[in-house]
């Protein structure tokens, strides 16, 4: 038995943790899931590499903050991918950690696996997993989570097909360190600031190779060659957010990339978030205005690979004790019937581009 460690005197050890090898021994993934997994993220390797023409969509609630209706929202999606298949690859959100910009509120469900009830990190990590594979065993969609917590990766790495770090990671070190080491698609978001000198520093960083220290180990990686930037918008010094989806957006990232010499260039645009100003209807009219972007310039088209959507059951938001079923704890989110035939209007809008 370890000792419990004492940090300082603000901070204390309270229960030791399981390693990841320890959980993924308790939760295996069998080899069936394995090789469902392994489908999957070669078809999306090939649509970051331009091997394919298929359009991702990123897609589903803020937080997950539930398993039943999380597994019944992407029960629904897996309905709708199949509809739209020819033109359209899907990647189900199941983003179980949340940023707070100030510390305080929700945090996902690996801190609260009962948004209302006291945290504990324990249950959290084996509701992350548990969540995941149920979603893989239930639906064959393999995931995209945020990486919140760098640490926290390894719990769940072999069940993502898709890693997002987010506006306030984008700078930190040990995200940057760790994303190198990743063999699948990790999208860097611009930084809240919308530096994109920022967001270019972190996908050289992501795409070469280095030697650090996780999880106790030293470890070398070779370089992630799908780090790709992520555009979501960006706020001033006056709290003011704006967009940076426009097409002239798009093409001054293509000329970023080209002046850069990254491998496989390739943006994913974040439809909510500051580009809508939290104005989760908004996505509907953004999504459309990126496609557009793609069709009259074939850079940009080659550029953007897909999109991010917050997407849940209800339109909207509510308080964490709400109650309303598959409603939205967090941002809010497009509501089912909105979604729906918002996937399907993008797939006739490819398909359209691309015949």
């Amino acid at each position: 038995m370890k000792v419990r460690d004492e940090f300082s005197k603000n901070m204390v050890s309270t229960q030791e943790l399981p390693t990841p090898e320890e959980i993924r021994k308790m939760y295996p993934l069998s080899d069936e899931l394995k090789a469902i997994k392994e489908n999957n993220d070669k078809e999306i390797r090939d649509i970051f590499t331009g091997k394919s023409d298929k359009f991702i969509l990123i897609i589903g609630p803020c937080s997950a903050d539930r398993e039943d209706a999380v597994l019944d929202y992407i029960k629904r999606l897996k309905k709708v991918a199949l509809e739209v298949n020819d033109v359209i690859t899907i990647i189900p959100r199941v983003y179980t950690g949340k940023p707070r910009t100030t510390g305080a509120g929700y945090k996902g469900l690996v801190h609260q696996p009962d948004p209302t009830g006291q945290p504990d990190m324990l249950k959290g990590i084996i509701a992350v997993r548990k969540l995941h594979m149920d979603v893989l065993k239930e639906t064959g969609f393999s995931g995209a989570d945020e990486m919140l917590y760098a640490e926290n990766y390894a719990y769940v790495s072999d069940l993502l097909s898709y890693i997002a770090v987010g506006a306030r990671s984008v700078e930190d070190q040990s995200h940057r360190l760790l994303a190198s080491g990743m063999d699948v698609p990790v999208g860097m978001k611009n930084p809240t600031s919308g530096d994109l000198s920022v967001l270019m520093n972190s996908i050289q960083a992501g795409q070469s190779g280095t030697t650090f220290i996780y999880r106790g180990w030293e470890v070398e990686t070779t370089g992630n060659d799908l780090t790709h930037a992520v555009l979501r918008g960006y706020v001033d010094k006056r709290g003011v957010s704006h967009p940076n989806y426009h097409y002239e957006d798009l093409a001054t990232l293509a000329k970023l990339y080209l002046e850069k010499g990254y491998k496989n260039p390739a943006c994913i645009v974040d439809c909510n978030h500051s580009n809508s100003g939290k104005q989760y209807i908004e996505q509907i009219r953004i999504a459309k205005e990126v496609l557009h972007a793609t069709r009259h310039n074939p850079e940009i088209f080659k550029l953007v690979k897909g999109l991010m959507i917050e997407s849940y059951i209800e339109d909207g938001n509510q308080k964490v004790d709400g109650g309303c079923y598959g409603k939205s704890i967090t941002d809010p989110c497009l509501g089912w019937e909105k979604t729906e035939k918002l996937i399907h209007d993008i797939a006739e809008l490819r398909r359209g581009h691309i015949s």
